[in-house]
């Protein structure tokens, strides 16, 4: 007899659930392994001074670490729990850090992530 295995997709609530277990962690590079789609779409701020719109899991992952070899000190992180909406969750990210050429900087903003097929189809930032 034949075994058939089927593949359920993970729920918004499954994913934003495992998202904020690695974002606790400060695994922001697991997360985007994990749960990222190839084709994820990452969108700054229209007046962003530092970092731009990005597609693809490859090009968003250089972007991350692009940004990551810029800070120099960490002063303190923290994101909240999600808040979940339909095919969306969103979370608060504050970050207080040093960032060459850029010195200290102070953010709070909100991420908004949108999810399709259980995965993650894009990232977008409000600061």
């Amino acid at each position: 007899m034949e075994t058939i295995t089927y593949i359920t997709a993970l729920t918004t609530r499954e994913v934003a659930a495992r998202f904020n277990e690695l974002a606790q962690q400060e695994k922001w590079f697991d997360i985007q392994d994990e749960l990222f789609a190839d084709g994820v779409k990452s969108i700054e701020p229209a007046n962003a001074p530092h970092l731009k719109n990005t597609e693809g899991k490859s090009a968003v992952r250089k972007k991350g670490e692009d940004w990551v070899k810029k800070v120099t000190a960490v002063h303190r992180l923290h994101t909240t729990e999600p808040i979940i909406g339909s095919n969306h969750f969103a979370v608060g990210r504050e970050m207080d850090i040093t960032v060459l050429d850029l010195g200290r900087i102070q953010t709070n903003e909100i991420m908004l992530y949108e999810v399709k097929d259980g995965q993650i189809i894009s990232e977008q930032f409000f600061y």
